[in-house]
């Protein structure tokens, strides 16, 4: 287990409007795809954005996992990150971006399991598989590497995919300020410690986590008690606690000023697992 504790300070950022607005004029090669997931009446169909870099390929594969807005889900915007999906594009990856079940154009209805979070990560899980599946029936997809990531909600169903049977190309797991804030549920703190728990026991891949102190969504103590029980059963996990971020932590990943905090970090990571690091597409660099 390594344990990595960085202060790392940006008082004066904000999360303006104007930043998403921002993110959204780069230009990326990108399109979107519906998706089939073949479910036991029928096919639902994941509305899912791809970044390809540029050539034939096959270039190793990044899932990356929305979070989950308040309010109904299928009136949440599809999830295209930006930001954080040009530090993959740089490095030769292509990205898949899929809207779960009724999130956004996606079809179907979402499932929330109550306050069953576990129940819930293992649903939103079958999404990541509908995914990957689908991804390697491409010629410019690599079928042997294969990376996981995922934010907030996203990151609870990455950690939730990895107890799922995952497909053997998964070298990793990236979970970023991952759970599920259950307000209305009793002890829905110690669920999701306890829930982390049970997915450490079906995992054998190894998992980076990237918390902040001033994360709106779930506290220190919240997010150490779910890695403590997780890092316990399987020690293949790494925490990076990068202190405070702006003046909400828990949308590093997507912002734009994020990634000088958790670059290194998961090209370190991305490293350990013997994924290509090297930047070989440096016109995807910010500008």
């Amino acid at each position: 287990m390594l344990k990595t504790t960085y202060a790392f300070c940006l008082a004066t950022l904000s999360f303006l409007p104007f930043t998403v607005v921002y993110a959204q004029q780069i230009r990326l090669p990108s399109e979107v795809v519906f998706i089939p997931k073949k479910i036991l009446l029928g096919t639902l169909k994941l509305e899912t954005t791809i970044y390809k870099p540029e050539g034939q390929g096959p270039f190793p594969l990044v899932v990356i996992n929305h979070g989950k807005e308040s309010g109904p889900p299928g009136l949440q915007k599809r999830f295209t990150a930006g930001w954080a999906s040009r530090f993959f594009l740089e490095r030769g990856y292509v990205v898949f971006l899929p809207m779960r079940t009724g999130f956004s154009k996606s079809t179907g209805s979402y499932v929330g399991g109550e306050c069953n979070v576990e129940s819930n990560g293992l649903v939103q899980a079958e999404d990541v598989t509908a995914t990957v599946t689908y991804a390697h029936t491409l010629d410019y997809v690599d079928r042997k590497q294969t990376l996981v990531v995922g934010q907030s909600h996203g990151g609870w169903t990455t950690l939730a995919y990895g107890a799922s049977k995952p497909d053997p190309s998964v070298k990793g797991l990236v979970n970023f300020a991952g759970g599920l804030r259950q307000t209305n549920c009793a002890g829905w703190e110690l669920n999701l410690a306890k829930a982390a728990a049970s997915f450490a026991k079906e995992t054998s891949i190894p998992s980076l986590w990237l918390y902040g102190d001033n994360d709106s969504f779930f506290s220190k103590k919240t997010y150490s008690e779910m890695f403590a029980r997780y890092s316990k059963v399987n020690p293949s996990a790494q925490l990076v606690e990068f202190g405070v971020f702006g003046e909400d932590a828990h949308g590093i990943f997507t912002h734009k000023d994020g990634r000088a905090v958790w670059g290194p970090y998961l090209e370190k990571f991305m490293t350990q697992l013997g994924l290509p690091t090297k930047v070989t597409y440096p016109r995807y660099k910010p500008g």
